[in-house]
């Protein structure tokens, strides 16, 4: 175990300095093609605000890919949160909530239906992909039910302004990110609830008999999915300044692609925050650099496609060469 162990921190270690590596070239690629372009300093603030919410959304992934589970509803948790959100605090309702209030509720929410991927997966043994596919469609249509499909404005204009405030030149959005990422990191590295998911990725029978309680650990971990997006939804609405019928959609694909590029292994028991950190921002990257290029958006989607399946051959190839 502990040989094994050493040799995923290496491999870990390994792919993370090569996607430096490989963020460093593209940046300087993107810069020379678009002519200096790409590093201005308002495409840059853009495209770290754009990353930050999905990169909350890929952290989110993360905790349940560790696991060798998937969870497809974080995109449709970003856009009920933030609905949640807007329709407490807006004119929408006979009544409106102070904005801490509503915070609250709309992540208790997003919270609540990470739990109940978590209890479909682990005591109804419903696969995660189909579990979490039958949530992200219910909430779709609660989504679409309580808002009537029609987006809602009239926010709070301190919650607003937190999407375009900055802190040293860096916008709050950002920062968030980084320090849920931060925190992300140390719970994985340094907790037991971190060392039981792992475990349990890397082999679920050998953690039940060392005594790990695992429907406990799966519901945390779940329930963390669901907070995490939850926390994205309030981002996105923050930015979008309302709540968006459609909000977060697709963001499930982008948050496997950044933690697959990552480095993690959805066999589950591999994977870090750093990686999926790094793995967000080079998938925005792409995908700014190909619109100031001009590259159209579909084709840019089928050559993500094509790095997620590269991404998973390597993992898998890497693992029969051990084997």
């Amino acid at each position: 175990m502990k040989k094994r162990s050493a040799s995923t921190k290496a491999f870990g270690a390994f792919n993370e300095r090569n996607l430096l590596l490989i963020f460093a070239v593209l940046v300087v690629l993107l810069t020379i093609v678009t002519k200096g372009k790409f590093l201005s300093f308002g495409n840059i603030t853009n495209l770290l605000r754009q990353t930050s919410i999905n990169g909350v959304v890929a952290l989110a992934m993360l905790f349940v890919i560790i696991t060798g589970g998937i969870d497809l509803s974080v995109g449709a948790l970003v856009g009920l949160s933030g609905m949640v959100f807007a329709m407490l605090t807006s004119n929408r309702l006979s009544y409106q909530l102070p904005s801490l209030q509503a915070v609250l509720i709309a992540l208790t929410v997003s919270t609540l239906f990470g739990l109940a991927n978590g209890f479909a997966v682990y005591d109804m043994k419903i696969p995660p992909f189909i579990a979490t596919l039958g949530v992200m469609t219910f909430v779709r249509g609660l989504v679409m039910y309580i808002s009537g499909g029609r987006m809602i404005t009239g926010l709070p204009r301190n919650f607003i302004n937190f999407a375009s405030d900055v802190i040293l030149d860096v916008p709050t959005l950002v920062w968030l990110w980084l320090m849920i990422a931060l925190i992300s990191g140390l719970v994985l590295k340094y907790t037991r609830f971190g060392r039981n998911l792992y475990a349990i990725g890397s082999n679920r029978e050998a953690a039940r008999l060392s005594g790990i309680n695992l429907r406990l650990n799966y519901l945390l971990a779940y329930a963390v999915s669901g907070f995490l997006s939850g926390i994205a939804g309030l981002m996105l609405a923050s930015r979008l300044a309302a709540g968006v019928p459609t909000g977060g959609q697709g963001y499930e694909l982008d948050a496997i692609a950044s933690v697959v590029i990552g480095g993690a292994s959805l066999s589950g028991g591999v994977g870090t925050a750093l990686g999926t950190v790094i793995g967000a921002v080079l998938i925005q990257t792409l995908r700014n650099g190909g619109n100031l290029l001009g590259i159209d958006p579909f084709v840019m989607q089928m050559m993500i496609g094509l790095i997620i399946i590269a991404a998973v051959f390597l993992d898998q190839y890497v693992k029969a060469r051990r084997g």
